[in-house]
């Protein structure tokens, strides 16, 4: 695979990165890998404005901010598969359960959620319905979420991209591992996203974002060696939480 491959944009990669990161009705074979990572937080972008319309609409039929909050994280959990949110609750439940890198691996595995897993669930749903309120409430509703869900999955490129496999196979192990030209343009499309929908405030987010998807890629290396499709989906999560903490702030 040549350098100019890898970095060359192809509008398929929309495709694969909609067929990974959502379970949104497409036909994605998986071939492009980790060189679509550049779409993954246009990815997000889309299932987020389909749920930013959801919630306006909820909004406008007088459905209240704190409900229509909570109708937002659950139709786009069903959206993206909660997979991010699956991803935070192994890293939880693997991290602080496990002694030593072999057993917090193993019970990253495992499909079962323990104490820590539902407690970072918890927290996180809470942060992010918090969050949301305050934004529904001062009438910011598709754009915040949109600027969210593309700013949160840029650092899924750069830890995937930066920080070496933690183990040999699974989700991030067989997607690949984008080089730097397809991060810096996970970024820019991060950035113009955020930008075309919260403004300026997406400079905040932006940079909160990656502060959070440094935080979890060093807590990745200390305790399992490395990044994982876990550790990526929990990247996601951390980055959206301090995304919309800044967007709800700045209203």
């Amino acid at each position: 695979m040549s350098g100019n491959d890898t970095a060359r944009l192809r509008p398929e990669d929309i495709i694969e990165a909609l067929g990974l990161l959502t379970r949104l009705p497409v036909e994605a074979d998986g071939t492009r890998g980790a060189r679509a990572a550049w779409a993954w937080p246009l990815a997000g972008a889309i299932a987020a404005f389909v749920t930013g319309l959801a919630a306006w609409l909820a909004l406008w039929v007088g459905l209240g901010a704190m409900l229509t909050a909570a109708l937002a994280l659950a139709l786009m959990s069903m959206l993206t598969g909660a997979m991010h949110e699956d991803g935070l609750a192994d890293c939880a439940d693997g991290f602080w359960g496990g002694q030593e890198r072999e057993s917090r691996l193993a019970i990253m595995r495992d499909s079962r959620i323990g104490t820590y897993g539902v407690i970072a669930l918890v927290l996180s749903l809470l942060a992010r319905w918090s969050a949301l309120v305050m934004l529904f409430s001062a009438g910011h509703v598709v754009g915040p979420l949109v600027a969210a869900a593309a700013l949160s999955r840029a650092p899924m490129a750069a830890v995937a991209g930066w920080v070496r496999p933690a183990r040999r196979d699974g989700l991030s192990a067989g997607t690949g591992q984008p080089d730097n030209d397809t991060v810096i343009m996970a970024a820019l499309v991060g950035m113009i996203l955020g930008l075309t929908f919260a403004g300026f405030a997406a400079i905040g987010a932006a940079l909160a974002a990656a502060a959070a998807g440094w935080a979890m890629a060093r807590l990745a290396i200390s305790r399992i060696g490395g990044q994982s499709g876990d550790v990526l989906g929990a990247t996601q999560q951390l980055a959206e939480i301090a995304a919309l903490a800044v967007l709800a702030a700045s209203v």
